[in-house]
């Protein structure tokens, strides 16, 4: 076993496209049906923006369940944005123990690994600890990710982090690998799923466009 030590300044400490992989853990209907500390409908079109951001970037992901049968295939909001990608069904709670998962994640070469899963105490906390001892540098996303009750989402995140992973959210995410709005080949990916599931904040670029749009060579 190797010990993990992530950079946690500079450039070096930022996501880029090339050098991370998304892992998305159990986004089941039982595993919904248990979120507390969150509202169900908020954290699917949380995950449902990141699994968008991370196609958009071509940012690895792997989809995964656990014992589909009984828990529900994964949610179709998810499972549409990546039709023809078969979901790694598991049978271990931790899926750092699951072969399959951990040799995808070595194919893809990526040091950089980011989580968000059902539920945040357990199905989360497992396997980013244990890949943290295995040297990966893991980042979790705390708003596409939900526990059992608010008590145990949050302790689940302070177990991480005293671990040493990072917490991010879904926009942050996808903020970090857009980075520059020069960027344009990404740029109109990243506003679209930001009208699609950005909240408030998709009101306020609608708006903006509306201005824009009135205005004599805006450019919209």
């Amino acid at each position: 076993m190797t010990t993990s030590k992530p950079v946690r300044v500079g450039l070096d400490a930022m996501l880029t496209p090339d050098n991370c992989a998304l892992m998305l853990i159990d986004h089941q209907p039982f595993q919904v049906s248990g979120v507390k500390n969150i509202d169900a409908a908020l954290m699917i079109n949380n995950v449902v923006m990141l699994a968008k951001a991370a196609k958009a970037f071509n940012v690895p992901t792997l989809l995964t369940t656990v014992l589909k049968d009984r828990g529900g295939n994964l949610i179709k909001p998810l499972q549409d944005i990546h039709p023809d990608q078969t979901p790694i069904d598991r049978t271990t709670i931790n899926t750092w123990e699951d072969e399959n998962c951990v040799r995808w994640v070595e194919s893809t070469g990526r040091r950089k690994i980011v989580i968000a899963a059902l539920w945040t105490e357990i199905c989360l906390a497992f396997p980013v600890i244990h890949a943290l001892g295995e040297g990966y540098e893991v980042y979790f996303v705390t708003d596409a990710s939900g526990g059992t009750s608010v008590e145990a989402h949050e302790m689940g995140i302070q177990r991480m982090i005293q671990a040493g992973a990072i917490p991010l959210t879904a926009g942050v995410f996808m903020a970090e690998l857009q980075r520059d709005w020069a960027r344009e080949e990404t740029a109109g990916k990243v506003a679209e799923i930001m009208l699609e599931h950005g909240g408030a904040s998709a009101t306020n670029l609608a708006w903006e466009l509306q201005l824009l749009a009135g205005r004599a060579s805006s450019g919209v």
